[in-house]
C-alpha cells in the first residue's frame, strides 16, 4: 500500500484543480487558433541528444533534472524537459522545411528532477508557441501579442509585468561575450564551482546561475547593450515600437539574458509577484541559432512557454463544474424509460445524471449531492401521460412538461450542456 500514492513532485488532476488547468490549455488552444497557430503534439521522450545538445551540457537542467533512461535497444532516451527543441526537430523530421515559415501551438505535460515546491513540480505541464522561419521583427510581437491575449482572456493581465531585452546578433555576442569572461575571470574566487567550469566551456550559461554569490557577481557585469551593433539596435527599437503603437505595456529590462549562443535579439518574460519566488509565467524570446545547433540548416525561430500550474493559481475564481439534469426513474418500467430518455438528451448536448441503482429517494440525495440543477421524475403515472416532473433543485420549484417540449424547455432554462 506505501506504494498507491502519487511519485514525488507529480499530482493527480481532477475536480477544482483540473478545471484551473484545463481554462488555462482551452484558452490559448482557442487564441492561437485565432492567430492562425497549427497545433502540433510531439513525443514525451526523444533521443537524449536532442535536450543534451539544445540546453547545453553545461546547464543544471542537463547534469542534475534530465529523466534519462536507456531503452532495451541500448538507446539513450530523456522525457522532455521542454518542447521548443522537440518541434524544431519535428519541422525538421517531418520535411517542413519547404514550407516556412510554420507556426505551431502546444500543450503537454514535461518532465524535470528538481525539489518541487509551489508552482513547480516535477512532471510540470506547459502550453506555448513557436515560429519557425520567420526572421522578422514582427514575429517576435505576434507571439507577446498572443501571449498577452491568453492573459487578458483569463482575466490577469493586471497581475503581470512584460519585462523586455535584447541580446542582439551573433557579431553582437560575440563581442559581449570576450568582454564578459574578462569581467568573470577577475571574480573566479567569488563563483561557484558549477560556474566555473562554465567559465571555460560555456561563460554564458553563468549569467542563467540561481546561485547567490553569482547572482552578485552577474548583477555588477557589463550590460549587453554596450556591445550592440547597429543592426542589433534596429530590430530591437522595431520590437518596442510594434508594442507601443499596439498598446502592450512593457519594461526593458537589461539584466534578462538567456545563456546559450544560439539565443538572439529579443528575450522577454511575463512575471508576477504573486507567485512569490517563481515570478515567470511565461518566457520566450528568439532562438535563430538553435536549428543550425541541432545540426540542422540556420533556421530562425522565436516563441515562448508558459507554466499552467502557475498560470491556473492565478486565476481570479475556478471554472465551475457544469451541474447536471439528474433522471430520477420510480419504477422498473420508468428505469428502461430514463436510459432512452438519457440517451436523447445527451446526443442533445445535455450533461445528464442517471444513477445505477438506488429508490428515488436515494437517487435524489445522489443528485443534490452532485451539484445537480435539475432533476427530472417520471413513475407509472407520468409515463401514461407522456410528461415529466421536472423539479428546480435551486429553489424547489416543480411542473410538469411534456416530452416533446423537453428539450426546448431545458435549453430556456439554460440547463448545462457540454
Amino acid at each position: 500500500m506505501s506504494r498507491l500514492r502519487p511519485v514525488r513532485g507529480t499530482h493527480d488532476l481532477f475536480g477544482e484543480p483540473l478545471r484551473r488547468q484545463r481554462r488555462v490549455i482551452d484558452t490559448g488552444r482557442r487564441l492561437a487558433t485565432r492567430y492562425a497557430f497549427e497545433e502540433v503534439v510531439t513525443p514525451i521522450f526523444e533521443f537524449t541528444e536532442v535536450f543534451a545538445r539544445t540546453l547545453g551540457e553545461t546547464s543544471d537542467v542537463v547534469t542534475k533534472e534530465m529523466y534519462t533512461f536507456e531503452d532495451r535497444g541500448g538507446e539513450s532516451l530523456t522525457l522532455r524537459p521542454e518542447n521548443t527543441a522537440s518541434i524544431v526537430r519535428a519541422v525538421v523530421s517531418a520535411g517542413l522545411l519547404q514550407s516556412l515559415p510554420v507556426k505551431f501551438f502546444y500543450a503537454g505535460p514535461m518532465f524535470r528532477y528538481e525539489r518541487p515546491q509551489k508552482g513547480r513540480l516535477r512532471q510540470f505541464h506547459q502550453i506555448g508557441v513557436e515560429v519557425i522561419g520567420a526572421p522578422e521583427p514582427r514575429a517576435d510581437v505576434e507571439v507577446i501579442l498572443l501571449g498577452r491575449h491568453i492573459l487578458e482572456e483569463l482575466g490577469i493581465a493586471d497581475r503581470v509585468t512584460l519585462e523586455l531585452n535584447t541580446l542582439g546578433d551573433l557579431e553582437s555576442r560575440r563581442a559581449y561575450r570576450d568582454t564578459l569572461v574578462a569581467y568573470l575571470r577577475g571574480h573566479r574566487d567569488r563563483l561557484s564551482a558549477d560556474s566555473l567550469l562554465r567559465l571555460e566551456r560555456n561563460p554564458l550559461r553563468i549569467l542563467d546561475s540561481k546561485d547567490p554569490g553569482d547572482r552578485e557577481v552577474i548583477a555588477e557585469a557589463p550590460l549587453f547593450e554596450e556591445y550592440l551593433n547597429a543592426r542589433s539596435r534596429a530590430f530591437f527599437a522595431e520590437v518596442r515600437q510594434a508594442l507601443e503603437d499596439l498598446g502592450v505595456p512593457f519594461t526593458v529590462n537589461p539584466r534578462l539574458v538567456r545563456g546559450l549562443d544560439y539565443y538572439t535579439h529579443t528575450a522577454f518574460e511575463f512575471t508576477t509577484e504573486a507567485l512569490g519566488a517563481q515570478g515567470a509565467v511565461i518566457a520566450g524570446g528568439r532562438y535563430d541559432g538553435l536549428m543550425k545547433t541541432m545540426g540542422g540548416p540556420d533556421v530562425p525561430g522565436v516563441g515562448w512557454a508558459a507554466g499552467v500550474e502557475r498560470l491556473a493559481m492565478l486565476l481570479p475564481e475556478a471554472p465551475p463544474a457544469p451541474r447536471p439534469t439528474a433522471l430520477i426513474p420510480i419504477g422498473e418500467e420508468a428505469v428502461r424509460e430514463a436510459w432512452k430518455l438519457a440517451d436523447r438528451l445527451r446526443r442533445a448536448g445535455f450533461v445528464v445524471e442517471l444513477a445505477y441503482r438506488g429508490k428515488p429517494g436515494q437517487r435524489m440525495k445522489r443528485a443534490d449531492r452532485l451539484g445537480c440543477r435539475f432533476a427530472l421524475s417520471l413513475g407509472e403515472d407520468e409515463l401514461a401521460r407522456d410528461v415529466l416532473r421536472l423539479r428546480d433543485l435551486d429553489s424547489g420549484e416543480e411542473r410538469e412538461v411534456g416530452r416533446e417540449d423537453l428539450l426546448a424547455t431545458l435549453a430556456e432554462l439554460g440547463a448545462a450542456r457540454a
